[in-house]
């Protein structure tokens, strides 16, 4: 299985698209169903986030100033990721707003992975080459290890809590 950090990423985001299709998918009435799906996507957002946070974005920032406003928009649209699964977190599935901002937040992760894998990934790629993007790829899988799966654990609310206050 290859390392290539992008590799890796692209891999989530082929997961979370399922996800979310799924959920486009399951009909008005599937209360039980949606809940599971935003569960999957609450869960596996937390853990993509957390390791790009982590570390994907402070290397390529470290080893591609050129790309600094480029993390920084990512950051933020993370930030407003972040907002969205913690308030779906403590939501019940039944709630009136459940299927609308489920709905806002496919479309809003939706365009942020677009971006990177259309105009964020080849910069980095052309920019580090395989063997940088291998390691990061090693570092992200060590950090995937320890991610938080759920917005309320220690290392997803410190994040949030950052996000909020910088």
């Amino acid at each position: 299985m290859s390392t290539d950090a992008i590799v890796l990423l692209k891999q989530d985001h082929k997961e979370i698209r399922r996800l979310f299709r799924e959920f486009q998918q399951a009909g008005e009435d599937a209360t039980a169903r949606k809940a599971k799906l935003v569960d999957d996507i609450i869960e596996i957002l937390t853990v993509h986030t957390y390791i790009e946070n982590e570390v994907m974005y402070p290397r390529v920032r470290e080893l591609l100033p050129d790309l600094e406003d480029d993390v920084l928009e990512s950051y933020e649209e993370h930030h407003v990721a972040d907002l969205l699964v913690v308030e779906l977190a403590g939501m019940n599935p039944s709630a009136e707003r459940f299927d609308a901002k489920t709905t806002v937040l496919i479309e809003s992760v939706t365009h942020h992975i677009e971006e990177e894998e259309q105009d964020w990934f080849p910069k980095v790629r052309d920019g580090l080459g395989r063997k940088v993007l291998q390691q990061i790829g090693a570092e992200m899988q060590e950090a995937r290890k320890k991610a938080p799966r759920r917005p309320s654990q220690p290392s997803a609310l410190k994040k949030t809590v950052d996000a909020v206050l910088s």
